[in-house]
């Protein structure tokens, strides 16, 4: 069969060796004679696929030796409750930074938890933005500092990361390995999976230590970070597939470079896919102001929403599909994440320019 080029924002793109891998050992795993779905979590195939799973993002990220490796479920969604109940004690206060819908969903679900300073506010402008960090309004003696270092909806991302007194704390979900970071700079990273690393119902957790045993005795014990750091993620059954497509999607990573290879091929893709938008003559109008433009969602507009319908169904007709914007914004978003292929994006190019050719 032909493979389309799938521009979806997550569950997104996986590395096609990686489903081929998958698929060829879904029936009997290393001649076990059983599918890895229907392995025990607690015996020796599953825990060498587990432990792989953590060594290559250790490798992939620089994790440092004072810092866990966490494999969870819940999503990002479920960090954004985590990450209050954890590290935000009672009359303390967290800075967040709001920069769009996720960042919003995570100042929500904190305010739930304690208490909650918006440092930068972004949400709602126009061209969408991040902010600069000397802007950031922080709280002395913070609990922690929450950026979302990557809007997927928005198509923004943050360039630098500052160093902050109180613990950074990063939602990464659509930008997790696809560049290169200072780990050391950052109490604690999240990332739900199903953009960069695998299929949805997982999240990595990077988590510095000392941090973990934060959490008051109030928080129930599946709750607590320092729960699943000290039983390896294996408190309770994990989500072992998403796990298995984890280990092989970081062996992938490896193989092709690791994270510089990625950040490189990334920018290129990225740089060839606006240096189309913004050649267009107006007609294609990107969304996201120029200095914060996302290497990994690509977001613009056409004349007319009309024209958007067109744009999309022509686009999947010709093997290009979920270009559709968000339906709380509407027009066009071309996720790109590491495992897209840069001839997806040629594919991409060229249907824009026949199609503005023929509809301008």
């Amino acid at each position: 069969m032909k493979r389309t080029y799938n521009f979806g924002a997550g569950p997104a793109v996986l590395p096609e060796d990686v489903l081929r891998e998958a698929q060829a050992e879904l029936l009997d795993y290393k001649g076990t004679g059983i599918s890895i779905l229907e392995a025990s979590h607690r015996g020796k195939e599953y825990d060498a696929v587990h432990s792989e799973a953590i060594a290559n993002l250790r490798s992939l990220m620089g994790v440092p030796e004072d810092y866990g490796v966490l494999l969870l479920q819940g999503g990002a969604s479920g960090q954004f409750a985590m990450v209050p109940m954890n590290l935000l004690a009672a009359g303390q206060t967290a800075d967040y930074v709001n920069s769009g819908s996720w960042a919003s969903k995570a100042v929500k679900e904190a305010k739930v938890v304690g208490k909650v300073n918006v440092a930068a506010d972004t949400n709602k402008d126009i061209p969408t933005r991040m902010t600069d960090p000397s802007a950031w309004k922080l709280t002395p003696g913070a609990a922690y500092v929450h950026v979302t270092s990557n809007e997927t909806i928005a198509g923004t991302q943050m360039k630098v990361f500052p160093k902050t007194d109180a613990p950074l704390v990063a939602d990464m979900s659509s930008d997790i390995l696809s560049r290169a970071l200072d780990v050391g700079n950052f109490g604690l990273i999240y990332a739900g999976a199903q953009k960069n690393l695998g299929p949805a119902g997982l999240a990595v957790v990077v988590i510095r230590k000392d941090l973990a045993q934060r959490a008051p005795a109030t928080v129930p014990a599946f709750f607590r970070y320092a729960t699943h750091l000290e039983e390896n993620s294996l408190y309770n059954t994990p989500p072992c597939f998403a796990i298995y497509i984890l280990a092989l999607t970081t062996r992938w990573l490896l193989k092709q470079g690791g994270v510089p290879a990625m950040e490189q091929r990334n920018r290129a893709k990225a740089a060839k896919l606006y240096a189309a938008i913004d050649g267009s003559g107006g007609y294609y109008r990107g969304t996201a102001a120029k200095e914060w433009r996302s290497d990994m969602n690509v977001t613009w507009r056409l004349p007319s929403e009309e024209l958007e319908e067109r744009f999309v169904k022509a686009a999947t007709a010709q093997g290009m599909v979920q270009l559709k914007g968000h339906r709380s914004v509407g027009g066009i978003r071309a996720s790109i994440y590491n495992a897209f292929p840069p001839e997806g994006v040629d594919a991409l190019v060229g249907f824009m320019k026949d199609f503005a050719a023929k509809n301008g």
